[in-house]
């Protein structure tokens, strides 16, 4: 069931640039990093927001935060890629939720002038990019975390799936 809310209060993000990926299509896209493996993807930052990537490159793994721009309304009951039940969407990463934002923890290749290049791209080709924070090993890493649903399913899943035009 599509959902519409037209009392949401509305934010707004600038856009600090443009993330190039080979994905132009959803069909058949990784649906995590860990699932694009080495594929290449490069994070164009516009000229106002360069001196922000100042001393990005000591880091291994970024998060890249974007926005879904192709997707269109949301589902708060969604199947996800990796389960043949509905779960309620904040229990799952569907690209179709009420506020569309993705965040992707990629490995930092390098940055020469204002691109970032990074592996483990699962983003599409020409996504607006919100926002870049460092994968900080000391506080973002969670050895006895619980992955509700998921833990049910194989741990190399995410490696094996790929998108379908469910949430398109």
């Amino acid at each position: 069931m599509d959902a519409k809310d037209e009392s949401k209060k509305e934010v707004r993000f600038s856009v600090i640039g443009t993330i190039s990926t080979p994905h132009d299509t959803v069909r058949d896209m990784p649906i995590q990093p860990s699932g694009a493996g080495n594929t290449e993807g490069v994070a164009e930052i516009l000229p106002n927001f360069i001196p922000g990537l100042r001393d990005l490159e000591g880091f291994s793994h970024i998060m890249l935060l974007y926005h879904l721009h192709k997707v269109e309304g949301y589902k708060l009951v969604v199947k996800p890629f990796m389960d043949d039940r509905e779960h309620g969407v904040f229990s799952t990463r569907s690209p179709k939720r009420p506020s569309p934002v993705g965040i992707s923890i990629v490995r930092l290749v390098k940055i020469e002038g204002g691109k970032v290049y990074f592996e483990g791209a699962d983003m599409l080709d020409g996504t607006p990019l919100l926002d870049i924070k460092p994968f900080m090993r000391q506080f973002d890493n969670r050895p006895h975390a619980v992955s509700g649903w998921l833990d049910r399913k194989d741990d190399d899943l995410v490696e094996r799936t790929r998108s379908d035009t469910r949430f398109v």
